[in-house]
């Protein structure tokens, strides 16, 4: 295998996208109704490939976290801020059972099998995954008063423990999140996470989903042939079903097409096109005349447009006293297809009040949608590029924040980097969809980041820690690993079945979401998300999340003076 360190050793991201690959093609292999998933067969594929021996910069690491946590926190900020209230509360008690358990279960384990106070904060800090304790748990040795060789001596346990608990505390948190906690549930993840999104999102708004479309649309177009006795004027044809409002949008006269404007007088066997809400459009034949089709040159392209209302004249206003104000002549030939506020679907309710940075989605001709647009305020340039003032301004302000300390009697807290960049990506997230014009990060792009950040973090870690955890297991035995495993399991089992039947969750989509954050179980959040196939655990993850990186960083000094 020499050739192959020499090849690694050389170009150490070749070990890095061989795990990714090989990874995810183990992932995508079923055992049953078990399957591993792209993150959790990266890491074992990366700590198989450390075995040959590779050297890989901590920093590559960082990069690729920073970029998923920060992509994970931008696309659900606007349900993230939305949702914290008392509704929040089962996120935080989740957090707060997850510590207490993971304490309890490290002190009750190290005095069972005699380890001392550095092996049994390295065990928490692997079977937790939560590489802060590292930092926590040295600094209260240094802190003992003990002789100096003994100091340095229970500080390298530290990193032993961690070194071999770290892999299976990784893992074992993916198989409780994705694979137990849906068996104990008897609920599937995707199926509860779409039930979720569409009591979430909709409001009242049937939500179609990605490559859906009605078969009976509201809005449409047809073609009438004006017939005897029917010669009125566009202007009559257009009030004489007041709402919903209908538009003749072209007329044609035998060979040539004629201008239409309100004074237009049609006449028998013009050819009109009328737009409009189906029930108007199709009434409107008894106006005019019978349907025909397959007439040349009356297509007409129809354009849907989203404008962020930013008019102060329209703005804290319902939607039935903008619709009294408005003249028919600015509105004519405009329809509002939908409304959005912080990227959510609202009912067109005559009594909604519309909200700076509220989206309309208009549906009509070109220039008349130009003409509204400019009424209501700036259109929202849709395109496949990404704002990378935008999202690199997001990430210097996350990591400078995540460098940010405060120590509380002694003991030194911090958001970490990790901490920051998602903080920063929520609020980044938040204020992009309340003001669309900047900051675009298309759907595509941002789950690239996701996919990309937390496959190669995870395999990064395999490639460092997997050649020193089998080396430690074979010089202290699987007395480590296996304290390593019940630090793991028991404190997410006991928290699951805490949720599931004491706080009550009934959907294993956002349970999974919250589980995973109050473990700070990064590759676990990347399964569930692949699972559920949209944002919806996202939200519980980030107020556990955030809740935990400070609560089991402050088990680092606690296991120092209990173990």
């Amino acid at each position: 295998m020499d050739w192959l360190h020499d090849i690694f050793k050389r170009s150490p991201e070749i070990a890095l996208f061989l795990s990714l690959a090989l990874g995810y093609l183990l992932g995508k292999v079923k055992f049953g109704k078990f399957q591993l998933g792209g993150v959790a067969g990266s890491l074992l594929v990366a700590c198989v490939v450390s075995q040959v021996g590779v050297e890989i910069d901590s920093g590559v690491k960082s990069v690729l976290f920073a970029l998923f946590i920060y992509a994970v926190g931008y696309e659900s900020g606007p349900d993230f801020f939305n949702s914290l209230g008392r509704q929040s509360l089962r996120e935080i008690a989740l957090a707060v059972i997850l510590a207490i358990t993971g304490l309890a279960t490290v002190v009750v384990m190290a005095k069972l099998t005699g380890l001392d106070k550095g092996l049994a904060a390295g065990v928490a800090a692997g079977g937790l995954t939560q590489s802060a304790i590292i930092g926590t748990a040295g600094d209260a040795i240094a802190k003992l008063g003990l002789a100096p060789d003994e100091t340095q001596r229970l500080q390298a346990n530290v990193a032993i423990g961690y070194a071999v608990t770290y892999v299976f505390g990784s893992f074992g948190a993916i198989i409780v999140c994705v694979n137990i906690l849906p068996w104990l549930m008897k609920r599937g993840i995707r199926d509860d996470a779409i039930k979720a999104e569409s009591q979430m999102q909709s409001g009242g708004v049937r939500v179609l989903g990605e490559g859906q479309r009605e078969a009976a649309p509201d809005l449409i177009g047809r073609l009438f042939k004006v017939s005897a006795g029917k010669a009125h004027t566009v202007a009559q044809v257009e009030a004489a079903l007041g709402e919903p409002p209908i538009t003749i949008e072209r007329v044609k006269r035998g060979d040539k097409f004629v201008e239409v404007t309100p004074q237009l007088q049609l006449e028998q066997d013009d050819v009109v096109l009328v737009v409009g809400r189906r029930a108007a459009v199709v009434s409107s034949g008894s106006l005019l005349g019978r349907e025909v089709y397959g007439i040349d040159g009356m297509d007409l392209t129809m354009l849907h447009r989203d404008v962020v209302i930013t008019s102060k004249e329209l703005t804290g206003k319902t939607v039935d006293q903008i619709r009294l104000a408005t003249t028919g002549g600015v509105r004519h030939g405009v329809y509002v297809v939908g409304l959005r506020r912080m990227g959510k679907p609202l009912a067109l309710d005559p009594d909604l009040v519309i909200l700076p940075g509220d989206t309309a989605t208009l549906y009509g001709a070109e220039h008349d949608v130009r003409r509204v647009a400019s009424v209501l305020g700036e259109v929202v340039v849709t395109g496949s590029k990404t704002d990378f003032v935008y999202l690199g301004a997001g990430l210097v302000v996350g990591l400078l924040v995540g460098l940010l300390s405060a120590k509380i009697g002694g003991i030194p807290l911090t958001l970490g980097s990790g901490g920051g960049a998602l903080l920063s990506g929520l609020v980044f997230g938040w204020y992009r969809a309340r003001r669309q014009t900047f900051g675009a990060m298309p759907p595509g792009a941002v789950q690239i980041l996701k996919d990309l950040g937390l496959a190669g973090f995870v395999a990064v870690v395999g490639l460092q820690s997997g050649l020193q955890a089998v080396t430690t297991i074979r010089e202290h035995g699987l007395t480590l690993f296996v304290v390593g495993v019940v630090v793991t399991l028991v404190p997410l089992i006991i928290t699951l079945l805490i949720g599931r039947y004491v706080l009550r969750y009934d959907n294993a989509a956002i349970l999974a979401g919250a589980l995973s954050g109050s473990r700070s179980a990064n590759p676990a959040f990347g399964e569930v998300l692949d699972k559920a196939g949209n944002s919806i655990p996202t939200v519980p993850f980030a107020i556990t999340y955030a809740l935990a990186n400070v609560l089991l960083t402050l088990l680092g000094p606690l296991i120092v003076a209990l173990a």
